[in-house]
C-alpha cells in the first residue's frame, strides 16, 4: 500500500492553505526560527542514516560521481523550469503579480526544496524498497510547517506544489519496487548512508548555513547500489 507520497502531498497543501489564512499574524521571529529547527531535524536524520554504512569507498565514489553528473547536466537549473506553469497559475491569486521577480524566484526555490529534497527522493525510494513510509511521513511533518511559514508571505499558491511533488515521489517509489528483490544488507546500508550524506547537505541548506545544490547531488542515490555491488564483487 502506497502511503508516503499522498501523506506528504496532503501536508504541503494543508500547511499552505492554513499558512495563507493565518500566517500574516505569525510573528517575524517565528518565521525566522522555525527554518533553523527544520534544518537541525534534517541534520539529525542524516546522521542516523549514515550510521547504517556498510562499505565506505563506494558511497564516497557514488557521491563524487553523482555530484559531477548532476553539475554537468545542471539538474537543479532544469528542475527550476518545472516552476514555470505552476508559477503562472499561482500568481493569478490576489496580491501576486506574475511579473514579480521576487515572487518567481521564491516559488522556484520552493519547488526545488519540496520536489527535489534529499529526504523526499531517498524516502520515496526507501518506501519502494519495502522499508515503509517513515521517511516520507517525517518529511510530511517538516513540509507542513515549511509550507505554512512560506505561504504566510506568498499566499495559497504554495499548495499547488503538491502536484509535481506527488508525481515525482510516486514515480520513484514504483520504480524502486522493481529493485526490492535484489537488495542485500550491504546494499541497503550503503544506500541509507548515501541518503544520509545528502540529508546532511539538505539540513545545512534549510538552515541557511551553506546553499548546497541538492538536486545536483541526487544522481549519487542511483549510483551507490551498483557501485557497492561492483566493489563487493572485487573485494
Amino acid at each position: 500500500m502506497i502511503i508516503g507520497p499522498f501523506v506528504n502531498g496532503a501536508a504541503i497543501a494543508g500547511g499552505a492553505l492554513i499558512g495563507a489564512a493565518v500566517g500574516p499574524r505569525f510573528p517575524e521571529r517565528l518565521r525566522t526560527a522555525l527554518p533553523l529547527s527544520f534544518g537541525v531535524c534534517a541534520l539529525g536524520l542524516g546522521v542516523s542514516l549514515i550510521m547504517k554504512l556498510a562499505v565506505m569507498p563506494p558511497v564516497v565514489l557514488a557521491l563524487l560521481l553523482g555530484a559531477a553528473v548532476g553539475e554537468l547536466l545542471r539538474f537543479e537549473d532544469r528542475l527550476g523550469s518545472l516552476a514555470v506553469l505552476a508559477r503562472k497559475a499561482a500568481a493569478k491569486g490576489p496580491g501576486h503579480d506574475a511579473r514579480s521577480e521576487e515572487f518567481a524566484e521564491k516559488y522556484v526555490a520552493l519547488i526545488v526544496l519540496f520536489c527535489a529534497s534529499g529526504l523526499g527522493i531517498f524516502g520515496s525510494i526507501d518506501e519502494g524498497l519495502g522499508n515503509g513510509p517513515t521517511m516520507l511521513v517525517t518529511k510530511a511533518i517538516l513540509d507542513f510547517f515549511t509550507a505554512m511559514i512560506f505561504a504566510a508571505g506568498l499566499g495559497p499558491s504554495i499548495a499547488l506544489i503538491f502536484v509535481p511533488q506527488t508525481a515525482i515521489q510516486l514515480a520513484l517509489l514504483l520504480g524502486a519496487g522493481t529493485l526490492a528483490p535484489l537488495m542485500t544488507v550491504q546494499l541497503s546500508g550503503n544506500f541509507s548512508a548515501c541518503g544520509g550524506l545528502v540529508m546532511l547537505a539538505t539540513g545545512l541548506r534549510i538552515a541557511g548555513i551553506k546553499n548546497f545544490p541538492i538536486a545536483n547531488m541526487l544522481p549519487a542515490l542511483l549510483l551507490v547500489m551498483p557501485l557497492t555491488s561492483f566493489w563487493l564483487g572485487l573485494f
